[in-house]
């Protein structure tokens, strides 16, 4: 199977352009989330460089986002970048299980290889990735029985009928829309 971010866009896109006028966006060197504003009249989901991963786990931080949150640029939220110390970077994995977790679960629905991120390459502390690995792997586990938040059901039913059910592009936009709720939380 081929993975084109064309196809990732199109899914997104076609699920939540219309009805959370959100659309998901290449970007350049760091992913941000930005609100609909005077010069653009939707919200964007951007990921950074073209790369699958980021537009996935890009797309996990806005699924979790309540309505609140999505009026703000990057949801309200600062961002320590790489350097960060031992409670900086345990701040940073208690914040990051959660939308990992559903990276998780979209990665495994294309079909693809899952790598989780402590994004601290250069950092002070000392990193337990394998710990942190297994705190996604439960949180996603615990997605799996307790269910998903709402957007982020429709957007793993789409992929699934994409990638695994080899649906087409249409049909597996109109597969994940049947997940989402009648009336559209906000």
């Amino acid at each position: 199977m081929t993975h084109r971010l064309d196809d990732v866009i199109a899914l997104f896109d076609g699920l939540f352009q219309d009805t959370f006028n959100t659309r998901l966006v290449c970007g350049g060197d760091e992913p941000l989330y930005r609100p609909a504003d005077a010069g653009c009249s939707f919200h964007r989901v951007i990921f950074a460089h073209g790369f699958y991963a980021s537009a996935l786990h890009e797309i996990s931080h806005w699924c979790i986002a309540g309505e609140r949150r999505r009026r703000f640029e990057d949801y309200g939220y600062w961002y320590l970048p790489d350097g960060r110390d031992a409670e900086q970077q345990r701040a940073f994995e208690a914040a990051e299980v959660a939308p990992q977790a559903l990276e998780l679960l979209f990665t495994r629905a294309c079909g693809r290889q899952f790598n989780v991120s402590v994004d601290n390459l250069g950092g002070e502390a000392e990193v337990d990735r394998a710990a942190f690995l297994a705190r996604v792997e439960a949180r996603a586990s615990r997605y799996e029985r307790e269910g998903l938040p709402p957007r982020a059901a429709a957007f793993q039913a789409a992929l699934g009928a994409f990638y695994r059910e080899g649906r087409s592009l249409d049909d597996a936009v109109v597969s994940g829309r049947t997940s989402l709720p009648v009336s559209l939380p906000a």
